[in-house]
């Protein structure tokens, strides 16, 4: 049930968006154990000049591709997390074409009294998840 908020500059095709959160459902799914139609995307694109991504002292040159990838989610194990980190970079590289530098992912930890799925209900609280 993460949601997943990925941020990129503006210019890439509708093709090229698709298979990016394709990939990155995919990877979630199996590193992440998510359970089938568990899956909520959100992508933003900006302008070069609303979104800045300097790495802190590691060397990276980030290009026009860079993502950041946030996800809000019930917690993981540390393990899985590494994982998930490790694969997505390396099959967005092989599927999309996004160097392994341009790829920044956060995930913030949050409980099941967090989420309403709709109808304003806490579907996690009241059973019905």
């Amino acid at each position: 049930m993460p949601l997943m908020r990925i941020d990129m500059y503006r210019g890439r095709s509708k093709a090229e968006i698709k298979k990016i959160l394709d990939i990155a459902y995919q990877v979630a799914t199996e590193e992440l154990h998510l359970l089938p139609r568990d899956r909520y995307q959100i992508v933003t694109q900006h302008d070069p000049e609303e979104m800045i991504v300097w790495d802190v002292g590691l060397g990276f040159d980030r290009t026009e591709k860079t993502l950041i990838v946030s996800l809000t989610s019930s917690p993981r194990e540390e393990a899985d997390k590494e994982r998930f980190y490790a694969r997505l970079v390396k099959e967005l590289a092989a599927g999309a074409g996004v160097p392994p530098t341009d790829v920044l992912i956060n995930i913030t930890t949050n409980t099941k009294a967090d989420w309403s799925f709709g109808n304003g209900e806490a579907q996690f609280m009241n059973g019905k998840l």
